[in-house]
C-alpha cells in the first residue's frame, strides 16, 4: 500500500470518527433539550384518570414555592407530575454522551489535521529534492 492510499483511508477513518462525536454531541444537545423543557416549561396534572379540568402546574425552576414545589402540602397534583429525579436522570445521561461525543470530534479533527500537515511536508520535501536536483 503507497502512503498517498494509507493516508487517504486514515483521513477516511478520522473523518468517520469526527461524524460519530458531531452524532453524540446531538443526541446530548437533544438530551439538554428535554432537560429546560422538562424545567422551564408550565405542565398540566390530571387529578383522576380521564380528567376534563386537569391542574394547571407552574413550570419546576421559575416557581418560587409555587404548585410545582408545594403540591404535596396543599394536596395537589403537580409535585408528583415531574419529579426531579427524571430531570436529574436526564441530565446524568447527557454527561458521558457529550463527553463522548467531545472526546471523538476532537480526536477526529486533530487526526485530519495532522494528516494535512503531514502531506503538506512531504509536498515541501518533494519541492526542496526537485529544486535541489
Amino acid at each position: 500500500m503507497r502512503s498517498r492510499d494509507y493516508d487517504l483511508d486514515f483521513r477516511d477513518r478520522a473523518s468517520r470518527i469526527r461524524a460519530w462525536g458531531i452524532g453524540l454531541l446531538a443526541v446530548a444537545g437533544l438530551l439538554w433539550t428535554w432537560c429546560a423543557v422538562l424545567l422551564l416549561t408550565p405542565y398540566e396534572a390530571e387529578r383522576k384518570p380521564d380528567d376534563q379540568y386537569p391542574r394547571q402546574c407552574e413550570s419546576r425552576l421559575l416557581t418560587d414555592r409555587g404548585t410545582a414545589n408545594e403540591g404535596l402540602y396543599k394536596g395537589d397534583y403537580c409535585a408528583n407530575e415531574r419529579d426531579w429525579p427524571e430531570v436529574l436522570a436526564v441530565l446524568g445521561l447527557s454527561v458521558p454522551v457529550s463527553l463522548a461525543g467531545a472526546v471523538l470530534l476532537t480526536t477526529g479533527m486533530v487526526q485530519r489535521t495532522m494528516s494535512a500537515h503531514a502531506e503538506a511536508m512531504r509536498e515541501l520535501d518533494r519541492i526542496a529534492d526537485a529544486r535541489g536536483a
